[in-house]
């Protein structure tokens, strides 16, 4: 990570704690729950812990393990702080329903659900397998996002409305990636071939499915509820059950 990307990471990072101390002014209960969600920690590491940590745990025991987990990964990997910076801002960019950092850091569950993504991925690429796979789980159960902690995500993806949400085992994700609602990447076939491949800046409509050893690119669009089982070029639109092509750049046409 470079000096630069600390500053972006620690530019939002003060947005973020003047939105919450605005927050607190206006609105005393609220400010309650501020404090310790953003107010009490040094930095967006800590913040971003704190939520995956009570996002995922079930008891106060759990919530201060997935915590501390957490808190660990950031510490030895301080990408991925800056990856959760930029998936923060990802957000504020492409929803016209947000106007700040506070309001999806604390209440977006497609945030916390790839941070906890992130830590899992962290996790299994050190050999903790059996904890990455717990996160996975719960994940899973409590935010309704599934993904295989082996999955290779890029940075600037939005996780939109993030509800049954599955990424299998060895899907790769590039930056600027967009994902609605109940959509589903995978493999398929017995034996099972390569995972999906989503090229840059793609957009993944509500209810679409992905799957096999095929290569969605930079820019494609996947309609909502298609059915895409082979390559999209790059710019290409892909819509239906089974998919088709339309609204490709000409010179892929031709």
């Amino acid at each position: 990570m470079t000096s630069n990307d600390n500053a972006s990471g620690d530019h939002l990072w003060q947005q973020v704690r003047r939105e919450a101390e605005t927050a607190v002014a206006a609105d005393p209960v609220f400010g309650q729950r501020l404090s310790g969600a953003i107010l009490a920690h040094a930095d967006l590491g800590g913040a971003v812990a704190f939520q995956i940590g009570e996002r995922l745990g079930k008891t106060e025991s759990e919530r201060a393990q997935f915590a501390r987990v957490a808190g660990e990964a950031f510490l030895a990997a301080p990408e991925l702080v800056e990856a959760a910076s930029l998936d923060l801002s990802a957000i504020a960019i492409h929803d016209p329903a947000v106007s700040g950092f506070l309001a999806p850091l604390l209440n977006f569950k497609g945030f916390v659900a790839l941070q906890a993504f992130r830590v899992s991925h962290w996790l299994w690429s050190n050999g903790r397998r059996d904890l990455a796979l717990l996160l996975q789980s719960e994940s899973a159960d409590t935010l309704q996002v599934s993904i295989h902690p082996s999955v290779r995500i890029g940075t600037s993806v939005f996780l939109d409305h993030a509800t049954a949400i599955v990424m299998g085992a060895f899907a790769e994700i590039g930056d600027e990636v967009t994902i609605l609602h109940n959509v589903t990447i995978g493999r398929k076939g017995t034996p099972a071939v390569r995972a999906p491949r989503i090229g840059r800046g793609a957009y993944l409509a509500a209810g679409s499915t992905i799957l096999g050893d095929i290569t969605i690119g930079d820019f494609a669009k996947v309609g909502a509820g298609a059915v895409v089982t082979s390559d999209v070029p790059a710019g290409c639109t892909a819509v239906g059950v089974p998919a088709r092509l339309v609204n490709c750049p000409q010179k892929i046409v031709a």
